[in-house]
């Protein structure tokens, strides 16, 4: 087990040097890679001084040539940086910043081009064996899986009646009672009768666009967006306008209000925290003018906040629907990306399009699966719920700034990232002359996976971009991905020809 450069632990790890069975590399070597591994465990932060020469070599009994040379080798790898008459700091990875959106560029509205690709590209993504960076999905050691079995164990054994019995619409009534109080965290105050149970996010979202819109009607989405909001405007037969976001603030209201404007915008599906793909989070004084905006516009809002909880520091910004006092706001989310995606449970509160929402679910899906409905609300009930998001918020910050740092290293030049404030998915900007498509099909012959940015969008402005899932340990297979990525993305610029720094 790797010791940290910290206190007296530092000798401990000198000693540790000693036992590396990669005898063939030199002293400096070694405090470098060890160093390095600390870093993209996020043990040292983007922008934090690590020990300075003269400790470092006092500490381990090295000289400062020694040192010196593990710190060049770590600025050669682009980790670190030295600042003149301070020292040495860990290198601040390169933020993607979007310039002020031209707003008199807003793409007309179209009906989907790309579901026949996104559908091909997800097929291709989800063949068995492969490396996942592509799907946004927790990896099984993020998830309380011994508790949740337990749960459902008990749920069988002793509710077994109503266990395997249909749950109609809204749901079953303690887990909407544990979802109005988890609510409470967001800003949003609601009574569990306004709670209606869905199996999952995007049964939320579809059956709020099935009240909101009909056949041809205009809904305004992120751009770039969640491709599975494409794929049901294509399945609803809508029409899409795309509003360019910027990657921390979110949505461009100045461009929203053009469009709306010139075109009738039925709905707006966004989401104001943590949006996927950007990471972005709409600061409050603008989520109110969104709200003042759909107003005076007449549009209604689908909020989707199935990343809210997941947010590194929790209270600054509440949910959009916390601000609704007009039933402006649809509000969607699930437990997909911090219980389980497996257990299908999400919930949607819909205001005064609740009745309908309730009529349409009756007659499509009833409700969710009443056994894991009974076993999450124990779940719930029973406590560890704060503390499980407490872990794997600290352990999604970690494995950000490794896959950030990983993408700085091996990456090509010119590449830019976001820098999310809670989540596990970071988007990529690769020079302009490399297409993601193509990087896809040589990473799943490497047995990865990612999500091109051609997914995220009806129009090619994305198509040098890439998502990567960082909601996987990092460790030496991780790195060897984000390697091998680089690699393959390097050799594509090569191919392109021209210069690297588009």
């Amino acid at each position: 087990m790797p010791v940290h450069f910290c206190n007296n632990r530092l000798l401990l790890w000198f000693s540790a040097l000693e036992e590396i069975v990669v005898t063939n590399l030199l002293l400096y070597q070694r405090i470098a890679q060890q160093l390095a591994e600390d870093i993209r465990r996020g043990v040292y932060q983007p922008g934090e001084r690590v020990p300075s020469v003269r400790k470092m070599s006092a500490q381990l009994n090295v000289s400062h040539a020694t040192v010196l040379q593990a710190y060049a080798n770590l600025e050669d790898q682009g980790l670190i940086r030295a600042r003149p008459q301070s020292g040495f700091y860990v290198h601040q990875t390169p933020a993607l910043t979007a310039p002020t959106p031209d707003i008199a560029k807003v793409e007309r509205p179209g009906l989907v081009t790309r579901a026949s690709i996104i559908n091909q590209v997800l097929t291709e993504s989800r063949r068995e064996g492969v490396f996942p960076l592509g799907a946004a999905v927790p990896h099984v050691d993020y998830l309380p899986v011994r508790a949740l079995h337990q749960q459902l164990a008990k749920v069988t054994r002793f509710h077994s009646p109503r266990a395997f019995s249909y749950m109609f619409s809204p749901g079953f009534e303690p887990l909407r009672r544990q979802v109005a109080i988890r609510m409470r965290d967001a800003g949003v105050v609601v009574d569990p009768s306004e709670v209606v149970v869905t199996h999952g996010c995007v049964d939320a979202l579809q059956m709020s666009l099935r009240v909101l819109t009909k056949p041809g009607d205009l809904i305004a989405v992120e751009s770039p967006t969640y491709y599975g909001l494409l794929q049901l405007a294509d399945l609803l037969g809508l029409k899409v306008i795309e509003i360019p976001c910027d990657p921390t603030t979110g949505i461009s209201l100045e461009a929203l209000q053009l469009a709306a404007n010139q075109w009738p915008i039925k709905a707006l599906v966004l989401t104001a925290r943590l949006s996927n793909p950007l990471g972005g989070t709409i600061p409050e004084e603008r989520q109110r003018q969104l709200l003042r905006l759909a107003g005076d516009y007449d549009f209604q809002i689908v909020e989707d906040d199935i990343y809210g909880e997941l947010m590194f520091e929790q209270g600054p910004t509440k949910a959009l629907k916390s601000h609704d006092r007009d039933s402006r706001v649809i509000y969607c989310s699930s437990f997909s990306k911090t219980l389980s995606p497996g257990v299908r449970i999400g919930w949607i509160v819909a205001g005064k399009y609740q009745d309908e929402i309730q009529r349409l679910q009756t007659f499509s899906t009833h409700s969710a699966c009443s056994v894991t409905q009974m076993a999450v609300a124990a779940y719930l009930e029973n406590g560890g719920y704060d503390r499980h998001l407490r872990h794997i918020r600290q352990e999604y910050r970690k494995n950000l700034s490794a896959f950030q740092l990983a993408v700085q290293q091996y990456f090509p030049a010119g590449t830019q990232m976001t820098r999310p404030k809670g989540g596990f998915i970071l988007w990529v900007s690769l020079p302009a002359r490399v297409n993601t498509k193509d990087l896809h099909v040589r990473a799943l012959q490497q047995g990865i996976s990612i999500a091109p940015g051609l997914i995220f969008s009806n129009t090619e402005q994305f198509n040098h971009c890439v998502r990567l899932n960082c909601g996987i340990p990092w460790n030496r297979e991780a790195e060897r991905a984000l390697m091998t990525l680089g690699m393959l993305a390097t050799q594509l610029c090569q191919e392109a020809g021209g210069s690297w720094e588009g």
